[in-house]
Formats: C-alpha cells, structure tokens, sequence
C-alpha cells in the first residue's frame, strides 16, 4: 500500500480523465451521493481553515469492473444509470473510500448543484459566525452578479495568474468604491490562502492499493473486503449494499436482475427490498436467517444462491402472488412486516407440487394473526430458523406445530377483543386492520391524491374543546387525551370523494346524518342511533361502536372474544 499526497486541483482533474493516470472512477456499489450543499459549503470553510481532509482509499487496476463517472451538474433526479463507463482492462484508479468528499470537490469545482454554482464570499474570513469563518454559497450566476463580494470559486482555482494578479483582479471585481481601507487587504489575505490550500499545498492524501504492481497481494475479493471495512464504520452503505457488493464481485449480471425482480414485486403499492430478497435467500440455500456479512464471504453461500436463483426468485413471486390475490393484504402499509412470508416462499422453494395443491385459507388466517400480533417482530431470526426447520422436516405447514413453536419462543399468535381496540392512530397495525375491515376499498389508486385517509369520526378539534374539572386541582382540564381521541373506535378510512375538508367543518351528528348513506354507516360500522352522534354522547358512542367491531371481526374468525 503506498500513500501519496496531491493538490485539490489536481486531484479534481484527475476525476473522469483518463489522460490522468488513468483517470480516477467510483465503483458502482458505491451508494449515491447524499451531501447536502450546506455540507459541501461547510466542506469548503473546513479547507481554507486548514483543517484535514480524511486519507481517501484508492484502487489502482486493470480489472474489468463495473465503475461510473463522477457527477459534475448534480441534480436531486439524478439517475446514476447514466453516468455508467462500459467495462475496459485499462489501467484506472477507483475510489473506494471518499466518494462524498471528492464528488462534492467536483461538483464546486466542476459543475454545478440543481445548477446553482459555488460562490466565495471574498469579504469574510474576519470573524467566525456559527461555526463558519470563510463563506461559500451555491448561487444562481445571475442572483452573484448582483452582489460583487460574491466570486466564482472554480475560476480562482482554475486561474493561471499569480498571486499578485489575482488578488488585484478580485479587488477591481469588487469595486473599490465599496471597500472599506481595511478590505483591499482581506481580498488579498483570502485570495493567498486560496492559492495555498488549493493549488499548492498537497492536502489530498490517498492510500493506494496497487493491483498492477502487486496483482498478488491485492486480488478482487480482498479489494471488495478492503471496500466494506472502510464502508462499515459509519453510514455510507447498508449492510445490504455491503452483502451485495460481495454477491455482485463475482456475478455482475445479478445487480440489473434483482433491479427487474423489485420492480415486478413491487407493482401494486407493496415495498419488497434487497435486504429482504439477500435475507430469504440465505435462508432458502439452508445458511439461516441471521443477517450476517461473512455469510456472503462463503464460496459456497454465493454458489448455491447463483445456481438456484431462478428457483428463488419464482418462489418469491409466487408468494406475492398469493398475498396479494389471496389474502386482505393489498398494499406495504398493510403489510406491516415482510418477514413472515419467509417461511411460505420456503415451502413454495422447496416443495412447489405441494404448494399449489395446498388449501390456502387457513394459512391466509395464520397470516393475518401473526401479522396483527407481531409474532415475528424484534429479534425473530431463532423463529424463522425453527418455523423453516419444521416446515422442511414435515414437508408440509402445519399452523398446529408452528404456532407452538412461536409460543414456545414467547411470542403470542391470539388476537384478543382488547389488543385489537387499543390499537391507534399512531400504530403500524392500523391500515392492516382497515385492510380486513374495508375489504372492497382502492388501497392503490393511480393517483396520490386519491389514496385513502385515516380520519377521526369525532373531530380532534372538536373533542379538545370540552374540558371537564381536575378533581385533584380544582381546574378545568381537557377531558379527551390523546389516546382516547386516537383510538380506533373513533377512526375510519375515507376515500377522497367522501369529502374530508368538509368532514372537519361540521358536528359529528350533521355529517354522519347528511353526508353519509346507510351503505356508508354500515361499512364504517356507525351505530344506529342518531342519539350517540352528537359530540355530547362521545362516551356511549365509542362503547358501541367497540361492540360492532368485535362483532365484526369475530364473524371473520380473527379474535379471540
């Protein structure tokens, strides 16, 4: 490993230009850029106060990887697609620690962000305000121009002019009309530090990992363990990013193949994601569920998950097929967790004859109860490991056997009249609820604006009104917490034609009386008499509207009463 030191010029130039050593590149397991433009402009303040930019990590190699252009215009719709290079065996440099640093150099010195250009403020630099000395800002050239402080940054750094002529340059620029005696020399003291920090002090300091010199200490697979220890210690990647990265090494077709596969699941409102698509193929190829990056390090896991990865994926699919086709479960905010379809693809992996003949509505109950009780949340991997060893023991779902072995593991598969009223505005479980409530309801239109609402029959607005006296203190307190305004028998999907604006604007008894249909108060399950409409009669209202949801779903064999 060498470490060499460079100016930020030239560093900056060495970015997509293969005259430059090849030119330096991102390896396509790198995440996106995230930095915000305060971050880059704080960036910018961190270097003309000499502060140290970290050791970058660098891969020198010929290897015929998959790498992508540095951004230099970067907008928030950026598609990384476009900025891929065809793979060569040329000799190139890519970044394996650093890309935050150095896209945002090159984005200031480059390019541009959501095309606003970076800005120095050639008159700060006295005072430190909020953290800040030196001040950069992203601006529009044309709102710059409007103030003279204002400077193009990269044509400071890009002129060929010395010192001296420079700084007259910026002055004049400035006008001198507009300075004060003192500023001529702060334009100069600035400019000075400029010129030191970024063209002629080596402040990039890069570690080298030489694969063409050294092709027998450095191979693919140790680099791609170099790239997740040096990704691992703060927030650059996922660990599914780092697990793929290892999965991607040494088969690059998968990337392009697990993009189309997320995007087929995925239609129709639901949110499969790679952790899930890499967690239940450990547990398919028998590695169980633990989510561990050395998993991926065996030889063996990535040779059993490419060779059966056609099985996975259509076992996959099938279960999204089934949940969607043949359960309440129609969208990813009703699916509040992915994890319990592990042992289902499992079953459809591994005996797909015994799948199909299988009778599915008792396992579409199992389902929804796990779901409404949490069964698999937390730590549940010790779970899934047993509830996927019994199912391929037996060779069948036996929900008697696996719902003994969640309860045996401490978890609860009974939905009880009491857990389910408790539920509120505010819990996961709440559209899953609504989801085997309102059976028939879009949970999935087109548009955004339609998507259904959660809404509170009685107000919130309305029901904070109405104190009542602290029996302790002798004042008027609010009567209605949150809790009991936010439980669920005071709330109710709506659809956007029912009108939700105006539902804010009138008494509760009015708007159920002229704004819904009988339909409507038998969907919602609205009591029948007018009475317990009116705002007074909130108390007896939620006590028999929790009768009708019982009732309801008691019919549905969901709850224990």
């Amino acid at each position: 490993m060498k470490n060499k030191k460079e100016t930020i010029r030239k560093i900056v130039g060495f970015l997509n230009n293969e005259e430059e050593y090849g030119g330096l590149w991102l390896p396509n397991i790198q995440r996106p850029f995230v930095w915000s433009k305060e971050q880059i402009e704080k960036l910018f303040d961190s270097i003309m106060r000499e502060y140290p930019i970290n050791t970058l990590l660098i891969w020198k190699n010929k290897a015929p990887v998959k790498i992508r252009k540095f951004i230099d215009n970067y907008t928030n719709d950026i598609k990384l697609t476009d900025f891929y290079v065809p793979k060569n065996e040329k000799t190139k440099l890519v970044v394996l620690d650093g890309q935050q640093r150095l896209q945002s150099l090159f984005i200031a010195l480059k390019g541009s962000y959501s095309n606003d250009e970076l800005y120095f403020d050639v008159l700060s630099g006295r005072e430190e305000v909020d953290d800040v000395k030196y001040v950069f800002r992203f601006l529009n050239p044309q709102k710059a121009s409007k103030e003279t402080k204002w400077i193009k940054l990269k044509e400071l750094v890009f002129s060929n002019k010395g010192y001296y002529e420079l700084a007259e340059d910026v002055i004049a620029q400035v006008g001198t009309v507009n300075l004060t005696s003192e500023q001529p020399e702060l334009i100069r003291r600035n400019v000075s530090t400029l010129i030191r920090e970024f063209k002629d002090q080596d402040n990039i300091v890069y570690q080298e990992l030489d694969s063409i010199d050294n092709p027998e200490v450095y191979h693919l697979n140790d680099v791609v363990e170099i790239f997740i220890r040096a990704n691992s210690g703060g927030t650059p990647l996922g660990k599914s990013d780092l697990m793929f990265s290892l999965l991607t090494a040494s088969w690059e077709e998968v990337e392009a193949d697990l993009a189309e596969l997320l995007e087929e699941l995925n239609t129709g409102g639901y949110g499969f994601d790679r952790d899930f698509i890499l967690k239940t193929s450990l547990v398919l190829i028998g590695a169980g569920a633990k989510y561990d990056v050395m998993k991926f390090r065996r030889d063996e896991n990535l040779e059993q998950i490419k060779s059966n990865w056609e099985g996975i994926k259509d076992a996959v699919k099938d279960i999204k097929d089934y949940v969607r086709g043949r359960t309440y479960l129609k969208s990813d905010r009703a699916l509040v967790s992915y994890l319990p379809l592990i042992p289902l693809i499992n079953y459809r992996y591994a005996f797909p004859q015994q799948w199909k003949q299988l009778d599915k509505k008792e396992l579409s109950f199992w389902l929804l109860r796990v779901l409404l009780t949490g069964a698999f949340s937390g730590s549940s991997d010790t779970i899934l490991d047993a509830v996927v060893k019994d199912i391929r023991d037996a060779g069948t779902i036996d929900i008697n056997s696996i719902n003994s072995l969640i309860m045996n593991k401490g978890r609860s598969i009974l939905v009880t009249r009491e857990n389910l009223l408790h539920t509120s505005y505010t819990d996961k479980q709440l559209y899953l609820i609504f989801s085997i409530w309102y059976q028939n309801f879009d949970f999935n239109p087109a548009y955004d604006g339609n998507l259904p609402t959660v809404d509170h029959i009685f107000p919130q607005s309305r029901l904070k009104k109405i104190k009542t006296t602290n029996l302790q203190t002798g004042r008027m307190v609010m009567k209605y917490r949150t809790e009991d305004r936010d439980q669920l028998a005071n709330l109710m999907l709506l659809s956007k034609e029912m009108n939700v604006e105006e539902k804010h604007s009138l008494p509760p008894d009015e708007w159920i009386q002229h704004r819904m249909s009988d339909v409507d108060k038998e969907i919602h399950l609205i009591p029948k008499d007018p009475a317990l409409w009116k705002l007074e009669r909130f108390d007896d209202f939620i006590e028999a509207r929790k009768k009708l949801i019982t009732e309801k779903f008691s019919a549905l064999g969901l709850i224990q009463t």
